[in-house]
């Protein structure tokens, strides 16, 4: 097969076109004004990543204008989430430029709901604003198209490329067009990881023709992580999964309803269950449940142990805030402009909220760093606020010189969501320009070599299919082959069933873990197996490869730390209580090009002085 190769050199490559990669895009080019700016995304940049639908409300504001909130105030906020673990220089650094983003958003045209009485945005909570988003992701990404000297949609990267003359740099990327099938070869002196997150690599509980139905985007692979795990960067909390309780079947969101309508839970004996767990939770978790508000995971906790002792199903009380028309109607148009799929599903099952209260339920796990948990890559922060073990020269570079991370890809700032996604990649736009301007990424080489490898790696599983698609003698099952859907099943059976996912009530332990990763250990040896029919499941095989290597790093986090840290979002059932003594502490981890071995240590937590108005070094305790 000939496959046409085509080369592209520039000053920063922008992996992912998401809200992540939008800011970077916008961004390079305001400081970098001369520089050649390219951005390289896996769908098609004006309806792609998380928000690619629609969006109901911006779910990071501060409001600092109106004196409503500081970022002081999201970083405790977001610390009290986590359970204490955040990497609170970044999250501080993320906030206190949010705002500015949010306000370019409704200058280039965003629809923002306003308090007719203020004003102001219209909150629908302490930190969300409302906002007419369905044209929110085309709006943003009209900037990008506007700052970049070029735009590739439909290009999937596959490989990060390392520089030959220099250890441990960055020097490009390389993937395939998904319609033409071209070869392409980004030679880049800096690199934007600004990719997705991971959903489906716990088994979802929409199955067969409704596996994408989730909440995360199904297109969410985990390039974000894939790629700078398999260059030999550091990650850290990758066992940081998330678990969302979301109305059942159609994954519709909670989020705007329990804020804005002030809606309320109840088992199906009609009673308030939460209050029923309260002293089981505070005998795993300690002083943590008394925090207000309570952290997101002990709510899903008294959720998940009501079902499983028989309590269910559980209900959120809709019908009183549906009397009132006003109220009715935001709550419609919550899924009409973001969520259609679940007034579908409501329509198919004679479900009426404002007659009869909606059952909910708690979704499969997913790793997402930029929503509500802080897995991602191992970042330097910024200088005026990290202390010497988080700053090691440019603002979100990761541990590989020139490799630059924002949103999901980023850990350590959870909470970040869209608003917060786009200022990452702004800050990192910034690091990555002074990067090339300090003259770091001089004279790299990437070999024809190095380029040719992967190339030969990436359209593999084309040829395998097509030597042994004649062996079929019926149905799809080969003794050649594996398809990627077959593929995709066993990764999600193997970290359901060992890796706490919803088959198990997310509950897990050491010997379990240790025989999850001998799966995937076994099923990576099979992928070199793998077959694509077309450069459409040629994509789906690049997919779960990432996916794949992504479950690797969860499960080695999830066996390292030995307690439950996050209980409702997984349980350590040889470990099942918080243990603020031995693992109040970041894990960060590492995985070995050559070997593909893990290694994995503790490094220490920073909780920030309350005030941050005259941060110096000095303030910062070590807790």
């Amino acid at each position: 097969m000939a496959i046409k190769t085509v080369y592209e050199d520039c000053d920063i490559l922008i992996v992912g076109g998401g809200m992540a990669g939008t800011g970077a895009t916008f961004e390079s080019r305001y400081w970098g004004k001369n520089m050649k700016i390219v951005c390289a995304e896996k769908a098609n940049i004006d309806r792609s990543g998380a928000v690619a639908q629609g969006l109901y409300a911006i779910n990071c504001y501060m409001g600092m204008q109106w004196g409503e909130n500081q970022p002081e105030d999201h970083v405790r906020y977001a610390r009290n989430d986590l359970m204490g673990m955040v990497r609170e220089d970044l999250a501080y650094d993320m906030a206190r430029h949010v705002d500015s983003a949010v306000h370019m958003f409704e200058e280039w045209g965003l629809p923002m709901m306003r308090n007719k009485e203020t004003g102001r945005y219209q909150r629908e909570g302490k930190w969300q604003i409302m906002i007419h988003g369905e044209s929110y992701k085309p709006i943003v990404a009209e900037a990008a198209k506007k700052s970049a000297d070029k735009i590739y949609n439909r290009v999937m990267i596959t490989h990060l490329l390392m520089d030959e003359t220099e250890e441990n740099r960055i020097g490009g990327a390389c993937g395939f067009n998904m319609r033409t099938g071209d070869f392409h070869v980004f030679r880049a002196k800096a690199v934007i990881c600004s990719a997705g997150g991971a959903s489906h690599i716990f088994k979802p509980r929409a199955v067969g023709e409704g596996m994408g139905r989730t909440w995360y985007a199904p297109w969410s692979n985990g390039s974000a992580y894939a790629l700078p795990i398999a260059v030999g960067a550091k990650m850290t909390q990758m066992e940081n999964r998330i678990v969302l309780t979301r109305f059942k079947d159609g994954y519709g969101p909670v989020g705007a309803y329990f804020l804005h309508l002030k809606t309320y839970t109840q088992n199906g004996a009609g009673e308030d269950y939460e209050k029923k767990w309260y002293e089981n939770t505070k005998a795993m978790v300690g002083e943590y449940i008394d925090h207000h508000p309570v952290p997101t995971c002990l709510r899903n906790h008294a959720f998940i142990q009501e079902t499983i002792a028989g309590g269910g199903p559980i209900h959120m009380v809709t019908m009183e805030a549906f009397q009132d028309p006003h109220l009715e109607e935001i709550g419609w148009e919550n899924f009409l402009g973001m969520t259609i799929g679940q007034a579908i599903v409501w329509a198919s099952q004679d479900i009426d909220p404002k007659y009869q209260n909606p059952e909910l339920t708690t979704s499969e796990p997913y790793v997402m760093g930029s929503h509500a948990t802080c897995s991602g890559a191992w970042c330097s922060g910024p200088e005026d606020l990290s202390p010497p073990e988080y700053f090691w020269g440019y603002n979100r570079m990761m541990t590989v010189n020139g490799l630059f991370a924002a949103g999901d890809a980023a850990g350590g700032t959870a909470h970040a969501f869209s608003s917060g996604s786009f200022t990452e990649g702004r800050l990192c736009a910034k690091a990555a320009v002074k990067y090339i301007n300090d003259k770091k990424a001089e004279n790299i080489k990437v070999s024809d070599g190095q380029c040719e490898k992967f190339k030969e790696d990436i359209y593999k599983p084309l040829e395998n299919y097509t030597v042994g698609r004649n062996e079929i003698t019926s149905g799809t099952v080969s003794p050649s082959y594996l398809l990627p859907a077959q593929g995709l099943q066993r990764l999600q059976k193997i970290m359901d069933d060992y890796c706490g996912g919803i088959g198990t009530h997310y509950m897990t332990n050491g010997n379990m873990l240790k025989r999850g990763l001998e799966l995937l250990d076994t099923l990576t040896e099979d992928l070199e197996h793998i077959g694509a029919e077309d450069y459409h499941q040629l994509m789906r095989t690049w997919e779960l490869k990432h996916r794949v290597l992504v479950s690797q790093c969860v499960a080695e986090h999830t066996l390292f730390r030995e307690e439950t840290r996050w209980p409702g979002y997984y349980y350590r059932g040889d470990f099942l209580k918080l243990d603020d003594d031995n693992w109040h502490c970041l894990t960060v981890s590492r995985r070995d090009p050559k070997t593909g071995k893990f290694t994995l240590e503790k490094a220490p937590v920073y909780h920030l002085a309350v005030s941050y108005t005259h941060l110096t070094l000095p303030t910062i305790l070590l807790v």
